[in-house]
């Protein structure tokens, strides 16, 4: 039976679930078409699904679809002119991350073909590469949006008063003792009573965490059996690492990491 679909909204951006079903909307300035492509699996080689997106708003292209429920993973393909002296590299054959995904799944594989252009060809990127790179791109995760704040509010420290601690995540989490084995080195252990007593110890009033959000492992790390630590490698600025998060990369880091913020300001903690 063919899915329903319908024309939705333009705003907001993303993939927004409303407890019915799903409405996708992506900014294009360009584009000629765009594909909706829903995956079973983060692994898949193919997407199960891949939806034409008819409706364009601004640029904005959307679509609802009806009964489609948190969890479900996605990408885009999206075709236009590959017209390089204008600076248009449109490429179809290469699925895209949608930029506003409030969560990720998976990770980069550099075995896969991700390039818009054929590596070791004479005409270098002026080329086109027309090998599918679904299998070795990270997925975007439909999430629940809904989260009790319990009426959490910022602190609002005053400048004069503030501490700021840097911290990293997983570093300063990952090793201690008192931290519960399955929180170590995640947003849960960051929030864990013995992390924010030791932070309230040291006088501080503000954490600026180091790279949370998505990103790259570099292919000259990967060959070297080697990670990207630190974190200054930007996959989406929208989604949280998962690789963070006690609860892997099903969705539910969004919501770890909404209670790690809502912990630490119920503490003072900005």
């Amino acid at each position: 039976m063919a899915r329903k679909v319908l024309p939705g909204k333009p705003y907001p951006l993303g993939a927004t679930w409303d407890g019915q079903g799903v409405n996708f909307a992506i900014f294009s300035e360009n584009a000629t078409e765009i594909e909706l492509c829903l995956f079973e699996d983060v692994d898949a080689i193919e997407e199960s699904e891949r939806i034409p997106m008819h409706e364009v708003t601004t640029h904005i292209w959307h679509c609802y679809l009806p009964y489609m429920w948190p969890g479900q993973l996605y990408g885009y393909r999206v075709h236009g002119p590959h017209d390089l002296e204008n600076g248009l590299r449109f490429n179809h054959h290469k699925l895209v991350i949608d930029p506003y995904a409030k969560a990720i799944s998976g990770q980069v594989k550099w075995e896969a073909p991700l390039f818009g252009y054929t590596l070791g060809d004479d005409a270098m990127d002026l080329s086109l590469d027309e090998q599918d790179s679904a299998w070795g791109m990270p997925k975007g995760v439909v999430i629940i949006p809904n989260f009790d704040w319990e009426g959490d509010q910022a602190p609002k420290t005053p400048w004069n008063q503030s501490v700021i601690y840097e911290v990293h995540v997983k570093g300063f989490t990952k090793t201690h003792p008192d931290v519960p084995p399955n929180q170590r080195g995640t947003y849960a252990g960051l929030a864990s009573p013995v992390m924010i007593d030791y932070l309230k110890e040291l006088g501080v009033t503000a954490v600026e965490l180091l790279p949370v959000h998505d990103f790259l492992n570099d292919k000259h790390l990967v060959d070297k059996g080697l990670t990207n630590y630190w974190g200054y490698n930007t996959t989406n600025f929208f989604s949280p690492d998962a690789r963070y998060s006690s609860a892997g990369d099903t969705g539910e880091q969004v919501a770890e990491f909404k209670a790690m913020v809502k912990s630490l300001h119920r503490a003072g903690i900005e």
